[in-house]
Order: structure tokens, then sequence, then C-alpha cells
């Protein structure tokens, strides 16, 4: 059988889609299944619809978003590698790639892509990481070979890049004019527990009162979407 005609019956590599706008994920659906090696296995908007997604539709590839309806991107993606290991994940976000590109490959994704870049980049990065390589923006690959080369402590990160990725969700929340309990809810932990986090993120980005905290979450939510 000749490569070509292998290619022709082999079946499409399987997508789901976890995005909190009904918008975006019908744009990618359409997108993506343009493109006659892939298609749309499901769609979610929330965590938990995700996992359950996950478990019954078997994807080849997750496309997230890093702020979900309910949960949280990159916590998404550590629960779905650690129960299914072999699934690739690829992160779709407004957020600062940044910010939160490198969180992800920690977490488990195989690259990010900005929703401002060309539609086109979101079915090229899909086909990167389902050839098993890493996609991130030329800048980002730049900075995290910096990263690797020389000491991470030498770089000028921001305060905010040192907060763990629970506690920038926190900050996140913090943000949006959430209280404590409400955080507590969503997060689906203890309101101690968020109190917990909230004085560790004061201290890393040295901050002494609960509305200094504040202010500085609503501008970083203000700057960063």
């Amino acid at each position: 059988m000749s490569p070509k005609k292998a290619k022709a019956n082999s079946h499409p590599a399987r997508i789901l889609i976890v995005d909190d706008h009904p918008l975006v994920r019908s744009g990618l659906s359409e997108l993506i299944s343009d493109e006659p090696t892939l298609e749309v296995c499901g769609e979610a908007a929330e965590a938990g619809e995700a996992l359950q997604l996950v478990n019954s539709t078997k994807p080849d590839l997750v496309v997230v978003d890093i702020s979900l309806k309910s949960g949280n991107g990159i916590e998404l993606i550590k629960r779905i590698k650690s129960r299914q290991p072999k699934i690739k994940m690829l992160v779709s976000s407004m957020h600062d790639e940044n910010l939160y590109a490198q969180r992800a490959l920690n977490a488990g994704a195989m690259g990010y892509v900005n929703k401002q870049e060309a539609t086109e980049k979101v079915v090229e990065a899909i086909l990167h990481v389902l050839r098993g390589e890493i996609f991130l923006s030329p800048a980002m690959r730049e900075r995290l070979l910096h990263r690797l080369v020389r000491d991470p402590n030498a770089l000028n990160q921001s305060p905010v890049e040192t907060l763990s990725d629970r506690e920038l969700e926190v900050f996140q929340q913090i943000g949006t004019g959430l209280t404590t309990r409400q955080i507590a809810k969503e997060m689906h932990l203890s309101a101690k527990t968020i109190e917990t986090y909230r004085e560790h993120i004061k201290t890393k980005l040295s901050i002494d009162t609960a509305a200094e905290l504040s202010r500085h979450a609503v501008q970083w939510v203000l700057e960063n979407g």
C-alpha cells in the first residue's frame, strides 16, 4: 500500500475543544473540521464536563483555554495528564503567553497559541502537537531557551510570575471581585485554604493589606484580560 493511500485510509485525529465561550467553540470547531486529518469529537465549557468527555470520547488532543466557566485550564491539564497521560494538550488563550506558556508546559500541555494570532495558527499548532512537537511562538521559545542556559533568577521576572498556579488562580479571582468564600466555592477549597493563599500572595508581591491586594489584583485583571 502506498504512503498516500495509507494516509487516506487512516482515521482523522479526534479533537476535544474546552472553552467557555460558545462562539469561540463554534469557530474552532468549524476551523478544525475543515482540516481533513482532524475531526471534533466534543466540546465543553467547564472542567467537569471536559473530564467526562475525555472519558467518553477518547480524544487524541484537547484544546484548552485558561479561563473556564467552572475550573481552571492549568488544573484541568494536570488532571487529564494524571488520568490519561497519552492524550496530547494544547492551550489556546487570550492570556499573556509570557506568564502562562511555561505553566501550561509544566502542567503537561505541549503547546500554547494566543487567540490573537491568525486563526490558521490553531490548526498549525494542533498538527505540530499531534506529531509530538512543542508549539510556541518564536519569542516564547527564545525566552525559554534563555531560561535553560542562564540562571532563571537573572531574568527580569515580574513578581506575579513567582506565584504558584493555585496562587495565580486565586489572585485572578480576587481581581474579578470575588470574596474569599466565593473563591473557595469556585475552586472547591475551604475558605481557610484561600486565606492561606492570600497571605502567600501578599508576601510574594510585597503587599501589606487586603485592600492593596485587591487593587493590585483588579489592575492585573484589567491589563491581562
